[in-house]
């Protein structure tokens, strides 16, 4: 970890555009086993600034003005989802009404140095899309539900409890408003595919720089095999499930033999 602190400082010694963040990884494959329960991931970088940024920064700070602010987004693979509605029907829960959502995030976390609503201004938030609020829109329900709104709120409360969707407030730490690291935890359930991580660079309100990188999920050794074998084969698939299933019950059958003789 110490030799990629290094990198990092190697990086923001090098000539740089006005306020520019970089960024790296602790790591960027994530293998998803019957043991897997999560995964933290490192997410780390650096501030690099000119002579004229420190100048005019050294000004500002005289002033009273503000310092850079860092967001951090992990965004899961967008998927289409149908969000239902349940009612009472003759004494009965059942569901009565739906929308599909096109394209919405599998899983979403914003980490920030601050809180969003302070540090990010709500133009900014809709123009680079941020917020997770921002990620759900009502526009994305296909058949212009007039209800759209309240089913894409369902949906994103509904995740905020599954822990898919975080919003990490101060969980970005910022060193000497140069170098910042956040660790973010990502859940047992994960969807298998590309998580696109950003790296936001924020001065008053407004996003004046921004870095990408990506964590790439996918399943390992024996469940990436069962995977395969069930899209690819499913006959075989199958008759695999049904021999397993056999075998178990006739070995469970026998074990209670065994008990009730004994």
């Amino acid at each position: 970890m110490r030799a990629l602190w290094l990198v990092l400082l190697l990086l923001v010694a090098l000539p740089a555009r006005a306020g520019e963040i970089v960024g790296a990884l602790s790591q960027n494959r994530v293998a998803l086993t019957a043991s897997f329960s999560g995964s933290e991931i490192l997410i780390f970088g650096a501030i690099r600034r000119t002579a004229e940024d420190l100048l005019a920064e050294a000004e500002a700070e005289a002033a009273g003005g503000v310092d850079y602010d860092v967001i951090i987004v992990i965004e899961g693979p967008r998927q289409p989802i149908a969000v239902w509605r349940k009612d009472r029907r003759a004494g009965i829960w059942m569901n009565v009404d739906s929308v599909t959502m096109a394209s919405v995030p599998s899983f979403y976390a914003v980490a920030t140095s601050g809180p969003l609503n302070q540090i990010l201004s709500p133009e900014a938030d809709a123009a680079y899309r941020i917020s997770a609020r921002q990620a759900i829109r009502a526009e994305q329900v296909g058949d212009g539900s007039p209800q759209a709104l309240l089913f894409a709120e369902a949906l994103l409360r509904i995740r905020e409890r599954s822990a898919h969707y975080m919003a990490l407030d101060r969980f970005v730490h910022l060193d000497r408003d140069i170098l910042f690291r956040a660790n973010v935890r990502l859940p047992a359930n994960l969807t298998e595919g590309a998580y696109t991580t950003r790296m936001y660079l924020v001065q008053d309100g407004e996003v004046v720089n921004q870095f990408r990188t990506a964590i790439f999920v996918r399943k390992d050794g024996l469940e990436r095999w069962l995977h395969e074998l069930a899209y690819e084969q499913p006959l075989l698939y199958g008759f695999l499930a049904l021999a397993i299933a056999i075998v178990a019950g006739w070995g469970a059958s026998a074990l209670f033999r065994l008990i009730r003789q004994q």
